[in-house]
């Protein structure tokens, strides 16, 4: 089974509790490779909180930066460079979650992108979108950049409330196939945290 890198259409848009549902419902392990500001409370401590499972994994950042900003502005405010030949992927016994910051073309460094990361990680991708004005856009540029670099593309989380009218574009334009939608959580409900299982257990 491939590990999971979970992404977006944009920024703030839900990775953080589809990831914690795709640990629960896979029996996965957690890592995100990049950290980018709220080092009190982390997405690894977010995903932590909404998993009942206590056999779970959680692998540090390689990155940890004090900044909540793009990845390569962050770094550069820390006085550090990111280089992803030196992400390496935990070697777990089973499968893995990997979360990403931002969205594809988030850049890392001068010359790479998050979907460089994604490339590097040879792992499945699913695609967490919320809806909002231009997240047709949005999403459907993620996933051409996704496709054109070869890249698997599992499937689509659909995060907030529905618009089938948009859903139904993006599915169709892309070929991608939908994996189910979560509400929106603010502020995170563990009760809330499950998805379509049926959908999920094919991954």
């Amino acid at each position: 089974m491939k590990h999971i890198f979970v992404t977006g259409n944009d920024t703030g848009v839900g990775k953080t509790v589809v990831s914690a549902i795709l640990v629960q419902s896979l029996g996965a392990d957690y890592w995100k490779p990049v950290q980018a500001g709220e080092l009190e409370r982390t997405d690894m401590d977010r995903v932590k909180s909404l998993v009942s499972r206590d056999d779970v994994r959680y692998y540090p950042e390689a990155y940890r930066l004090s900044q909540p900003m793009s990845p390569h502005a962050a770094a550069a405010r820390d006085g550090v460079s990111i280089a992803i030949d030196q992400i390496r992927v935990p070697a777990v016994p089973g499968r893995l979650i990997i979360e990403g910051a931002g969205g594809v073309m988030v850049p890392l460094n001068h010359s790479e992108l998050m979907i460089d990361l994604i490339a590097r990680c040879n792992a499945g991708v699913v695609v967490v979108v919320k809806h909002y004005l231009g997240s047709i856009n949005h999403t459907l540029l993620t996933l051409d950049a996704l496709q054109r670099r070869n890249l698997d593309v599992l499937g689509i989380i659909f995060c907030g409330g529905s618009n089938s009218e948009s859903e139904a574009v993006i599915l169709a334009k892309s070929g991608a196939r939908s994996l189910g939608s979560i509400p929106w959580m603010d502020p995170l409900d563990p009760t809330q945290v499950k998805c379509s299982g049926d959908k999920l257990a094919g991954l």
